[in-house]
């Protein structure tokens, strides 16, 4: 037959679509075309191809070849063809067996000399193979992403020669071993004992790991707020399968590094404070992830917020809200996920020291408020908490709390417990309560009600600001082992909204 067809996989945000790969064998002039919109990294292909074929000892056809990639609208990048292009030619030509192509799919750079190289976003390639029940042929530096899958059928190879002998019977190529490290120990580098006193600001950090709420810690320099929050990860209940695999595929994609042995621990990004909107948000001419998709089922932590562009800082409303992110160009609209836990830490003004009995503050009034409007009101209300961080005592510096400090292993064991009992109400945290959730599982009295209608009345908060307080009750009840929120819960929820005019007005 001069017609054969591959199945590969192309890359659109974390999905991966099925390409078919057809190859023709034609008479006339030798020639070698690749239809299918196939950016500039494809249309190069034909001479890997060519080079690799002649290179492996087998014959290249002086026939007008045609490769079409379809679907011809969905656009194809990268080296990833390379592999199934090749494979195409020498099954039109009867070089390797057609029977069993369709059970496959292959992807892989080639080299010159044949060898494959490493490509990305190989894991939701593979996600998307298993779905359709057919097995996956990667290259070999791809195997360890690969492995997380469970149940999969997933082949490695490093050499196109390789994977003709497989197709044609003459050797077998191994399975790649599932590898389970659901439960790998969460070894922390840091440890909330590491932290003395600031015991208000452990509670809200505590009671935010179990919700997944956002946070705003505002306090002058040297009190301990990115101590705070880069000890949050280590009383962070590990992600679950679905959502470590979620998470590995953003990084897939972005050719960063996976690591197998830590992929559940939820991700901690820590960007620049100037970092563009690009970067934190995603976007270039071909789309790619940005920070906030990295953090996905993890933790954005923003120092020094209000030395971010404002607006840089307000194109995260809409991901805060809805948890993606669509980039959308000319010619590409990329979707990436972006559930993230936003945690913030500001100076009360830019010299730092408003309000601080240490040092004196040498702002002026509107330089004040020109340093606070950075933050906008519409994001402001989307952080569910906010709390001061205050100077402690030498005395607590020198020694610690009365009764010492509590590690982050006891923390991390009450998270768990209590996340784990919202999730065996609702389904999910309580930051992703909906409005009808709310309504069932948030409950108070008339007499509560009225309270938090009064203090909404008082502080100038938004309804959203209200869901969110609600969300946040709810939380520390779990923390208490409530079955309903009570006066107690709602007033420590009302106290962590007491910096919205705060922040807002000098």
């Amino acid at each position: 037959m001069s017609l054969a067809t591959i199945f590969t996989r192309s890359s659109s945000g974390i999905n991966a679509p099925l390409v078919t790969v057809e190859a023709h064998l034609a008479n006339g002039l030798p020639s070698l075309s690749i239809v299918g919109l196939p950016e500039a990294a494809v249309k190069e292909s034909k001479d890997r191809v060519r080079s690799a074929i002649i290179n492996c000892q087998f014959e290249f056809p002086a026939k007008r070849i045609t490769i079409n990639l379809a679907p011809a609208d969905l656009p194809k990048e990268g080296g990833r063809f390379d592999l199934p292009i090749a494979l195409s030619i020498l099954a039109a030509s009867g070089q390797i067996p057609q029977q069993q192509l369709s059970h496959y799919e292959f992807l892989g750079e080639l080299s010159l000399s044949g060898e494959l190289r490493t490509i990305k976003g190989a894991l939701p390639a593979a996600l998307a193979c298993k779905k359709d029940q057919r097995r996956l042929c990667l290259p070999e530096q791809n195997q360890q992403e690969a492995a997380l899958i469970a149940d999969s059928e997933i082949l490695s190879c490093s050499h196109l020669l390789a994977i003709c002998g497989h197709l044609s019977g003459q050797q077998t190529l191994p399975l790649i071993k599932h590898l389970d490290m659901s439960a790998a120990p969460h070894e922390a580098n840091t440890d909330f004992a590491d932290v003395h006193g600031q015991q208000y600001s452990k509670r809200a950090l505590e009671i935010a790991a179990v919700g997944r709420h956002s946070l705003l810690m505002l306090g002058p320099p040297g009190t301990g707020k990115s101590m705070l929050a880069s000890r949050l990860p280590s009383i962070t209940p590990s992600l679950s399968e679905q959502e470590a695999l979620e998470t590995a595929s953003v990084y897939s994609i972005s050719q960063q590094p996976v690591d197998s042995a830590n992929w559940r621990i939820a991700p901690f990004r820590s960007p620049h404070h100037t970092a563009s909107a690009v970067a934190l948000v995603g976007g270039g001419s071909r789309p790619k992830p940005g920070e906030v998709s990295l953090a996905h089922n993890g933790i954005l932590f923003l120092d020094e917020l209000a030395e971010f562009d404002r607006k840089v800082l307000e194109a995260l409303r809409e991901p805060m809200e809805n948890g993606r992110i669509a980039i959308s160009r000319a010619n590409q609209q990329s979707d990436f996920p972006a559930r993230f836990q936003l945690i913030c830490a500001m100076n009360p003004c830019p010299c730092g020291y408003l309000g601080d009995n240490s040092q004196r503050c040498q702002c002026t009034t509107a330089q004040i408020s020109r340093y606070r409007q950075k933050i906008s009101g519409p994001l402001l209300d989307r952080i569910d908490m906010h709390i001061e961080v205050p100077r402690i005592s030498s005395e607590t510096l020198r020694k610690g709390s009365n009764g010492g400090e509590e590690n982050s292993h006891v923390i991390a064991q009450r998270v768990q417990n209590s996340q784990q009992r919202s999730i065996n109400r609702q389904g999910s945290v309580n930051n992703l309560l909906s409005s009808g959730q709310i309504k069932k599982h948030c409950v108070l009295n008339d007499d509560d009600h009225a309270l938090l209608e009064q203090a909404m009345e008082k502080l100038g908060l938004s309804h959203r600001a209200y869901h969110r307080i609600l969300r946040v009750a709810r939380s520390i009840a779990d923390i208490a082992d409530e079955t309903h929120i009570q006066r107690k819960h709602l007033t420590e929820a009302l106290s962590y909204r007491r910096l919205d005019k705060v922040i807002q007005a000098p």
